[in-house]
């Protein structure tokens, strides 16, 4: 084969890891989302949100119902205020609860939603009232170490 020849298929090689690459990082990144249109937004206040991340999955039931559109944080309630978009497919009561969780043991975190059974549904801009803070890890170690040294040496003996 000619050198030229040599070059084209090297170069068209480098060319398919490029667009791999690429395709791959678009699905690690989640770029598949729900446009503005298509959801309404509803913010939930957090004691501790952990590792959340915008752009992060909302799920009810193990289904994407929609993503984190952003976190902030209150000065004044001292909480993280986090906003999420929900496909508008997808209705919850204005009871439902969201939590936040985690997949698998160190997977990545996500907003879990539980339905109530009010009549009335969420909209656009509403609050959600009822939440439950993620689970820290480190919190919970320190806690069952701290509660263990509380007992002292006679729990030990028993």
């Amino acid at each position: 084969m000619k050198r030229t020849t040599i070059d084209l298929w090297v170069g068209l090689f480098v060319m398919g890891g490029l667009v791999a690459l690429l395709v791959l990082a678009l699905k690690v990144g989640n770029a598949t989302t729900v446009s503005a249109s298509q959801g309404y937004h509803v913010t939930a206040e957090f004691d501790n949100i952990g590792g959340l991340k915008p752009r992060a999955p909302v799920k009810s039931a193990g289904v994407v119902v929609g993503r984190v559109e952003s976190i902030g944080f209150d000065n004044k309630k001292f909480l993280a205020r986090v906003t999420l978009r929900i496909d508008k497919a997808y209705q919850f009561p204005t009871d439902t609860t969201a939590s936040i969780l985690t997949s698998g043991l160190l997977g990545e975190q996500y907003v879990g939603l539980d339905g109530g059974g009010d009549d009335v549904m969420l909209k656009d801009g509403d609050r959600m009232k009822l939440t439950q803070s993620a689970m820290v890890l480190e919190r919970m170690i320190s806690r069952f170490l701290y509660g263990k040294a509380a007992e002292g040496p006679q729990a030990a003996e028993k």
